[in-house]
């Protein structure tokens, strides 16, 4: 799945102070590879360098 500016998201890192939490995507931009790569912002924070694959949409219950 890809995700646009502006989307929220659940970060799912175990190796990130984030994990679990919603953020809201800030950049989009594109490995030499093709794929994409997120910074997302978080109430306490930024964590850059996300695969989309450790990110899923966030719905409407989940709080910020």
């Amino acid at each position: 799945m890809s995700f646009e500016e502006g989307d929220r998201v659940v970060l799912h890192d175990e190796h990130s102070d984030f994990d679990g939490e919603v953020g809201t995507v800030e950049t989009v931009s594109e490995t030499m590879f093709g794929d994409e790569n997120y910074v997302i912002s978080f109430e306490g924070g930024q964590e850059a360098g996300i695969a989309a694959d450790a990110l899923t949409a966030a719905d409407e219950t989940d709080e910020e």
